[in-house]
């Protein structure tokens, strides 16, 4: 039997299998499990595991930002634009999003 613990968890976290690699995207704000305004503008951390990355890194997310805020100097088609996968997998739950990396270096 699965304790009640397991099942409804106290801080949101996602299992993530991002590009192969398996990461741990979770807040510290349980509040974000149950009021939607929570979803405005917050911070998830992402962990990866890997060598490359030494510290756990502090995405700023905002549900709320318009296509035009970003930049437009080039076509969103362009490698420029590409995106890191851990970005698009945070899209797939709050589509439109924007992903600030708060000065650490995005993993691709």
């Amino acid at each position: 039997q699965v304790s009640p613990r397991l099942r409804t968890p106290q801080l949101p976290i996602w299992l993530c299998s991002i590009t192969g690699r398996h990461s741990v995207l979770f807040s510290t704000n349980s509040r974000l499990l149950s009021d939607w305004k929570m979803e405005r503008v917050f911070h998830l951390y992402f962990y990866n595991g890997q060598q490359e990355q030494t510290t756990t890194a502090c995405l700023t997310i905002d549900t709320h930002s318009h296509h035009w805020e970003e930049g437009r100097s080039e076509d969103p088609s362009s490698p420029g634009k590409r995106r890191p996968s851990v970005e698009m997998a945070i899209r797939t739950k709050w589509a439109g999003a924007t992903v600030s990396w708060n000065g650490t270096d995005p993993f691709f």
